[in-house]
């Protein structure tokens, strides 16, 4: 399972973030209000046991985040999630539930449905440490969640601000080599971003090999591969030991592994590894990146989408050294700009675009047209 990047900032000042618990289970809603109120900087303006409390809920306590349970009575979260979105718009949800194939499938469609984002309940036959993790994980979404935002978060469609940071001065111009290699790390808010970005890209996608590392834990990457698959009509899977890096195929990094590219006969394969996490990540983006770097050099093509933490700045400092183009999400159109902003702030993006322009953006360096 990926690892959640830790912060240790402290508790937001001022207003604090104001939470709502839908859960069918007791212990969790008190368990969950008391890791908040203990965290500070939040407040539980509201409890619900199923779905359609949990609308009516919404609509009368206005809460910034909502942590949504799927499995429920009356109305499961699937089913509330549009309702509870039509109740309350601006409500930011993040989907709650146990690590089965079944969960992680209705998971990725909340966040097609408007939920920004999803974290795996544990089990209790799981080990000791497992709610320890989980509790870090939530207050750390959370608190980047609850950050003062350009526009409402959830929504992904852009909209031009004028906060939003120019190129920095000493950003690289992009190399002139022909783009051989699509790179994509992304983490909080992913899923949605990824799907963005490669449909605006068709029909070059035939033309490319795109990897991506998405923080998400084990199972759900490979229903997020299906997903890509089945979304765009061209092979995507989760990648696999020596898979060749070749055009037309989209490969996923398994969740808890690292993955990255190795050059063998003139050939680029895929390396997986169970190495130590990498920015409290794993598969991390800065493995993917650096690797990448090594094998592809200036050939290489990469973007950071939105998430949190920083992950995948290092890797981009090597694909920087080498030659290659790398681009980043802007902070209007992020869900959490700790990824790609890393990236812009350390002068490594030679581009900073809104998510509506960045497949275009990557179809114009593929094809050599201008964007």
């Amino acid at each position: 399972m990926s690892i959640a990047p830790l912060s240790h900032s402290a508790p937001a000042q001022g207003n604090p973030t104001r939470i709502m618990i839908v859960d069918d289970s007791a212990v969790i809603r008190g368990m969950i209000g008391r890791w908040l109120t203990e965290a500070g900087g939040f407040e539980v303006v509201a409890t619900a046991s199923n779905g359609r409390m949990a609308v009516d809920a919404a609509a009368r306590s206005k809460p910034d985040i909502i942590l949504l349970d799927i499995e429920m009575p009356e109305i499961d979260g699937l089913a509330a999630l549009p309702l509870i979105l039509k109740a309350h718009p601006a409500s930011k949800v993040i989907v709650i539930s146990t690590l089965t194939q079944r969960n992680a499938e209705i998971s990725l469609k909340c966040l097609s449905l408007g939920a920004v984002d999803y974290l795996a309940k544990p089990e209790s036959a799981r080990a000791a440490g497992a709610a320890a993790d989980f509790r870090r994980d939530l207050v750390e979404k959370l608190r980047a969640l609850g950050a003062p935002r350009v526009r409402p978060a959830r929504v992904l469609a852009p909209v031009p601000s004028p906060s939003t940071p120019a190129p920095l001065q000493n950003t690289r111009r992009p190399g002139s080599a022909k783009p051989q290699c699509l790179l994509i790390g992304s983490s909080t808010g992913g899923p949605r971003a990824v799907e963005r970005v490669l449909l605006d890209m068709k029909p070059a996608l035939a033309s490319i090999p795109v990897l991506i590392v998405q923080h998400m834990p084990a199972m759900f990457t490979a229903v997020f591969a299906e997903h890509l698959h089945s979304l765009l009509g061209m092979p995507a899977r989760e990648a696999r030991e020596g898979d060749a890096v070749i055009p037309g195929t989209i490969l996923v990094a398994p969740g808890g592994r690292h993955m990255g590219v190795v050059s063998s006969g003139g050939k680029a394969t895929i390396r997986l590894n169970d190495g130590p996490p990498e920015n409290f990540c794993r598969p991390a983006v800065d493995v993917l990146f650096r690797e990448a770097a090594a094998v592809f050099g200036a050939s290489a093509l990469a973007v950071v989408l939105t998430g949190m933490g920083s992950d995948g700045t290092h890797g981009a400092r090597h694909l920087a050294k080498a030659g290659a183009t790398v681009i980043a999400q802007d902070e209007a159109t992020s869900i959490v700009w700790g990824m790609p902003g890393s990236v812009v702030k350390a002068g490594l993006a030679h581009d900073i675009l809104p998510l509506e322009s960045i497949g275009r953006s990557l179809k114009g360096l593929i094809s050599g047209s201008s964007k």
